[in-house]
């Protein structure tokens, strides 16, 4: 299955107590990990199972954009020991010199990974030196069924960018709450796709399309947050958002939950999709910073979390695919059927990799994007 989707497309330190004596063990043998990841994206029991079965404690941090994590590592001194960056952001932090080659002889999990998988990705991360490979998704539509087809009718054009890029749709929709992702690398490049442009365009013209049309959209969106909408979206408090497939998958869980719990309340039905003008396809890296101090416990982690059957225990909690595929066989079926989650063959047609940002456009973006949300 891997195979046939790849063919588409603050700082702080925790160190041992050496006080009691001068030859005390250095920092680095302490029982203890220091982990920066994305918000809810992991599952419940994977850190204590971890931490029960090592007695490494793991200290577990979590930031909800690329944009975030980037500057604390361009900054240095981190804390962390473990991080999670998106491919591309991995690209430009890896000449930027930021992370360690990775040692494979000690990461005794390493042949559970799909050789084609590791071979896409090793583009991006030659020879996969610095990165193994977390999760994956797409970035789409999460909407209210119900509400969708209130404001906008049984016509809605939920199978379309149209939906939330046309701005008669969306002032349709703003009563109802609106959510777009706080990242712009990942908003931009859908929306040149959808008005017919190249998606990873470094043209600054191309780029200003992109950015006049959310400009007419601006007044119908509720907020831009990159993970605020997953319970706002289960608990009907806004009715669509652009976001990222597993979360919205998460949300469509949490609904449902809520909804057999209370079934004399009206439930809330949640649908994600791909729109059929093509969408983002990304992929999350594991990988240890220059600076960490706790590296042999960064190995230890790393080694654990490639186990099938603890990678499967992820995958069925997010709800988000993996490059593990000795995993495959423990990840719920509903899971490997959900069109969400690992597309459909007419979907997967349409999906983009995002392009490495060189500098001067990664600023022309910030820039258009505070003025987006601030309108400064």
């Amino acid at each position: 299955m891997l195979l046939a989707m790849m063919a588409a497309g603050c700082g702080r330190e925790d160190a041992a107590d050496t006080a009691t004596a001068p030859d005390a063990a250095p920092a680095e043998t302490a029982k203890v990990l220091n982990v920066y990841n994305w918000s809810d994206y992991i599952a419940e029991d994977t850190i204590a199972n971890f931490e029960k079965e090592t007695g490494i404690k793991v200290t577990y941090d979590v930031f909800d954009s690329n944009e975030v994590l980037e500057a604390k590592l361009m900054a240095g001194n981190t804390g962390y020991d473990l991080v999670v960056p998106s491919l591309t952001f991995l690209s430009r932090q890896i000449q930027a010199g930021v992370f360690l080659p990775l040692d494979k002889s000690r990461l005794q999990n390493y042949g559970n990974l799909d050789p084609a998988f590791m071979a896409l990705l090793a583009q991006n991360d030659t020879d996969n030196t610095h990165s193994i490979p977390y999760l994956w998704g797409t970035t789409g539509i999460g909407y209210n069924v119900e509400k969708v087809k209130e404001a906008l009718g049984e016509d809605a054009p939920t199978d379309s960018w149209a939906l939330v890029l046309e701005p008669e749709n969306l002032a349709k929709l703003k009563g109802c709450g609106v959510a777009f992702l706080d990242t712009p690398s990942e908003i931009i490049p859908p929306v040149l796709r959808y008005l017919g442009e190249e998606p990873n365009s470094f043209d600054e013209a191309v780029i200003q399309k992109a950015v006049d049309r959310l400009t007419e959209l601006r007044p119908s969106i509720t907020y831009f947050h990159s993970s605020q909408y997953i319970n706002d979206l289960a608990n009907g408090d806004i009715c669509v958002a652009v976001g990222w497939s597993g979360d919205i998958i998460q949300a469509q869980a949490r609904a449902a939950e809520a909804a057999e719990a209370n079934p004399d309340k009206p439930g809330v039905e949640i649908s994600y999709v791909i729109p059929k003008e093509g969408a983002p396809m990304w992929f999350d890296m594991l990988a240890i910073p220059k600076d960490a101090q706790n590296i042999d416990n960064a190995y230890v982690f790393l080694d654990y979390l490639m186990r099938p059957e603890v990678m499967a225990g992820i995958q069925n909690y997010v709800a988000y695919a993996s490059a593990n595929q000795a995993a495959l066989p423990m990840v719920d079926q509903a899971i490997l059927d959900d069109p969400g989650i690992y597309p459909t063959e007419e979907a997967k047609k349409g999906l983009f990799t995002l392009a490495v940002l060189p500098p001067e456009v990664d600023r022309l973006f910030t820039r258009h994007w505070t003025t987006l949300k601030t309108g400064q």
